[in-house]
């Protein structure tokens, strides 16, 4: 039984403070960005399916560094943002641009001081999470 417990302490010291960062990252995406799911569908013949909502993000907040397991498409509708794909220059973002990223890029995004409203679409393998947190 203390053997358990040792393991137990050990494991909680080891992960809390990954999890201690990663939290005002999640809390700050969801309290700055309300999302509405638009569609979703499976894609025929394939462990795929398409997902389109729509992202209106609060004035200068940061979306949060994440990958998602497929393709993202993006097109801006109003406002304005920064795109901050890892291995890339920032790219300014302004109402009509659009926007792919390739499955598994590590990107965040910057709304400008009006905030920005957008049109996102995704085709991910089904079954895996819509986006995950990067480092």
């Amino acid at each position: 039984m203390h053997r358990f417990l040792a393991a137990a302490l050990v494991t909680c010291a080891l992960t809390l403070p990954a999890l201690a960062q990663q939290l005002p990252a999640m809390t700050n995406q969801t309290a700055n960005i309300k999302r509405t799911p638009l569609q979703k569908f499976d894609v025929p013949g394939a462990g795929y399916e398409t997902v389109i909502g729509l992202a209106e993000i609060a004035p200068n907040a940061n979306i949060g560094r994440h990958t998602h397991p497929g393709i993202e498409g993006g097109y801006l509708i109003e406002g304005g943002m920064t795109l901050l794909v890892d291995g890339q220059p920032a790219r300014e973002i302004k109402p009509g641009d659009s926007w792919q990223l390739p499955p598994g890029t590590i990107h965040d995004a910057k709304a400008s001081s009006g905030g920005a409203k957008v049109i996102a679409s995704y085709v991910v393998e089904k079954g895996k999470p819509l986006a995950t947190p990067a480092p």
